[in-house]
């Protein structure tokens, strides 16, 4: 990488002049801004090379323009990424990057290293605008939704700080999951964009098996994505009957499990027989009874999915305990016996707080959710 991406946003913040980040645009926005700008569609390919496969954000640099053009996009254009503030490594290989945006708020991406996979996990929002009683990042409140530049740029200068970092042998990004900070699902208008540039040839070129959506059970939008967009889903269910999820997920209460359950049906027959993946955090005493296996069984087993049960990752004041080892195997194995396939998911980059459920990032919260956690919740020990 020849140019540094943040040289462009000092400039634009210098003379105070509007710019397009092109990194909010995808194939098809993209060509619109070429055409407004009185130039040809394929433009918006050129680009696309320039910015994903060759890594290049100074337009100075792009040889296949016209000197005209490229001087032109200096004074209209930018390629402007959140800025890298903080790096973090653990103990067993797990990195975590921390990206400063406007207004003293930051995010968080997490890349987890495996031996057949390089899967980035990614946020979507500042904070969270729900409120999981398990979640750290739900304790962190809501400020904003992320724009398409800067859910794309957590993986771009990911991607380009590994390859830069192992640039002999060391494969980049091979997965994404958008189970970071946030509810991708209440972020559409700019998520869906991110997707395609993931997704595109001429962007990152991952397969819509690689690149997952995690939501919490917005059931209107489940549909609008799978309308939009061909990739893969995971849902945070986390209960098997609506009295414990509206404690947990109180999302639930104006999406029941019922209602849920047939949104993902309709995903499966419309993305024809790809599994769904099913999160269920491991709460001691809480969710993780064998009749609560038995119940979860009774609602997925019809459907062609995965159940990933998630021991419970503490941060402070968050009132769980992680399930112990033995309860978590008898509720894998209650649902093994009925022929759902499940997965104990390892925990990964807890000495950096970047294991699941353990992002919070740093967040100017206009949900005053602080108040709500005054007095206790539901699962708090006295």
């Amino acid at each position: 990488m020849h140019a540094h991406p943040l040289r462009f946003r000092e400039r634009a913040d210098l003379d105070g002049e509007a710019r397009t980040n092109l990194l909010d645009l995808d194939r098809e926005g993209l060509q619109r801004f070429f055409r407004e700008q009185g130039e040809k569609p394929f433009r918006a390919e050129q680009i696309l090379r320039w910015l994903y496969h060759q890594g290049e954000c100074d337009f100075s640099r792009m040889t296949n323009l016209a000197r005209p053009l490229r001087e032109h996009l200096a004074q209209t254009a930018e390629v402007r990424m959140p800025a890298l503030v903080e790096v973090q490594d653990s103990a067993d290989g797990t990195r975590k990057w921390v990206f400063g945006l406007d207004g003293g708020n930051r995010i968080e991406a997490v890349f987890i290293p495996e031996a057949d996979r390089n899967t980035l996990c990614i946020s979507t929002q500042v904070g969270c605008a729900l409120d999981c009683s398990f979640c750290a990042t739900a304790r962190s409140g809501f400020n904003r939704n992320l724009t398409t530049a800067e859910i794309i740029g957590q993986l771009w200068l990911a991607n380009r700080s590994l390859l830069t970092d192992h640039p002999k042998g060391e494969r980049g990004i091979t997965n994404v999951v958008l189970m970071g900070m946030g509810e991708p699902l209440l972020n559409m208008k700019a998520v869906v964009p991110a997707l395609n540039l993931m997704l595109d040839d001429l962007g990152f070129g991952l397969s819509k098996r690689h690149v997952t959506v995690s939501t919490s059970g917005v059931v209107p939008k489940m549909d609008r994505l799978r309308e939009a967009v061909d990739c893969s889903l995971a849902v945070s269910l986390h209960a098997p009957n609506n009295a414990l999820r509206d404690e947990l997920v109180p999302l639930n209460r104006a999406h029941p499990i019922e209602d849920l359950m047939a949104a993902c049906q309709r995903w499966v027959e419309h993305t024809r027989r790809r599994h769904i993946m099913f999160e269920y955090v491991m709460l001691a005493g809480v969710n993780d009874q064998p009749h609560h296996a038995r119940e979860l069984a009774a609602w997925v087993g019809g459907l062609p999915c995965k159940v990933n049960l998630i021991p419970f990752n503490p941060f402070p004041g968050a009132g769980y305990e992680r399930s112990s080892d033995e309860a978590i195997d008898r509720f894998r194995q209650i649902l093994m016996d009925r022929g759902i396939i499940t997965i104990t998911r390892r925990t990964r980059g807890e000495d950096i707080d970047a294991a699941c459920g353990q992002l919070a990032g740093e967040v100017e919260d206009r949900s005053k959710r602080w108040r709500r956690f005054a007095e206790p919740r539901f699962g708090e020990r006295a």
